[in-house]
């Protein structure tokens, strides 16, 4: 199933749009996130891709902050290590979920593999890419489905219901993103 949606940032300004698209046996997301980050401008090209059951495999980000060139690529290896721009991360090793911390997309890969039905909670431990120290560390999270998808993380102090596509995209993510094109 293809998919794309546009968000605007709430908390700053900022935009992000997304494809969300199969291909032999993968899913992939691929989007753009362009926000004002520190009083400077940031654009960051994003790549994550999964297994069919929505294990991520890799991701990929490529852009700027202010004046500072990015690139990094994540791997996740076959006995659940995570690499990041060739150097294993020990304090993510295991998890399943690649979370980018600059997007609202990343939230999909959990809900879609998942799959939770309407009362079913789970936690959901992820590699979280912490911006903008852009460093890979353990994020527990937990997903209730509720009509819609009630979110938490507790490290941050979140834990608000999520208005969910019949995609998987986070259409409504209170005081930080809201969809302004819907998945089409």
């Amino acid at each position: 199933m293809t998919a794309s949606i546009l968000w605007r940032r709430l908390d700053v300004e900022g935009h992000d749009a997304c494809l969300l698209s199969p291909a032999d046996g993968e899913q992939t997301l691929r989007g753009q996130a362009i926000f004002i980050q520190d009083g400077q401008p940031c654009c960051l090209a994003y790549e994550v891709i999964c297994d069919a059951g929505w294990c991520t495999r890799s991701a990929r980000i490529d852009g700027f902050s202010g004046t500072s060139k990015l690139h990094y690529a994540i791997e996740r290896g076959p006995s659940g290590q995570w690499i990041l721009n060739g150097e294993v991360q020990d304090g993510v090793a295991g998890l399943v979920d690649v979370d980018l911390g600059f997007t609202p997309a990343s939230n999909l890969l959990a809900i879609r593999r998942f799959n939770l039905g309407v009362g079913e909670a789970t936690s959901a431990q992820a590699a979280y890419l912490t911006f903008p120290e852009l460093k890979l560390v353990r994020l527990d999270q937990t997903y209730r489905r509720l009509d819609t998808v009630r979110y938490a993380a507790p490290v941050f102090g979140y834990d608000e219901v999520l208005d969910v596509s019949p995609h998987g995209f986070v259409v409504d993510y209170p005081g930080l993103w809201r969809a302004t094109a819907l998945p089409g």
